[in-house]
């Protein structure tokens, strides 16, 4: 298994321009949040439904993120824990909208992929997923790590 360094290492690579980087820090949430959305917009068996309103194929899958995140680095898993729970947070309210949450999620979603198709144009990269399907799980990581090498956190 790769190490984190290596992970976003050669995620960076394909990262460097500014326009493709600042379109990767408003569309890669958003495109966490639409996933989260569409799993949050699935049915759950009525077991699980009645345990929780939590318990759903959002958090599910974030949890498995997360264990995903904790091989890779403990210290940045802290951070997506605390981005995971606000945009889990997000999907939660946009569920209570009077419109569906597929619906907002399918929308968002297209243009924030969009967005990103327009970085990568202007890169003049092939996105790293089309490499490893696992960057799509990157993305959110190299993010967070930019963030911590910024406030001076180690990961």
């Amino acid at each position: 298994m790769r190490t984190v360094q290596e992970w976003l290492r050669e995620y960076g690579t394909s990262h460097e321009n500014p326009t493709n980087e600042w379109l990767h820090w408003i569309c890669v949430p958003l495109i966490v949040l639409t996933v989260f959305g569409l799993l949050w917009s699935l049915p759950v068996p009525m077991l699980f439904a009645a345990i929780s309103p939590w318990v759903n194929w959002a958090t599910v899958a974030a949890f498995a993120a997360l264990l995903y995140y904790l091989a890779l680095s403990p210290a940045l898993t802290v951070g997506i824990f605390v981005a995971f729970t606000v945009l889990l947070l997000v999907t939660r309210w946009l569920a209570t909208l009077s419109w569906p949450l597929w619906l907002t999620s399918i929308t968002i979603f297209v243009v924030a992929w969009i967005g990103q198709f327009i970085g990568y144009a202007v890169e003049g990269k092939r996105p790293s997923f089309f490499k490893d399907l696992q960057y799509l799980l990157i993305g959110p990581l190299w993010l967070l790590a930019a963030a911590y090498r910024k406030i001076g956190l180690s990961y």
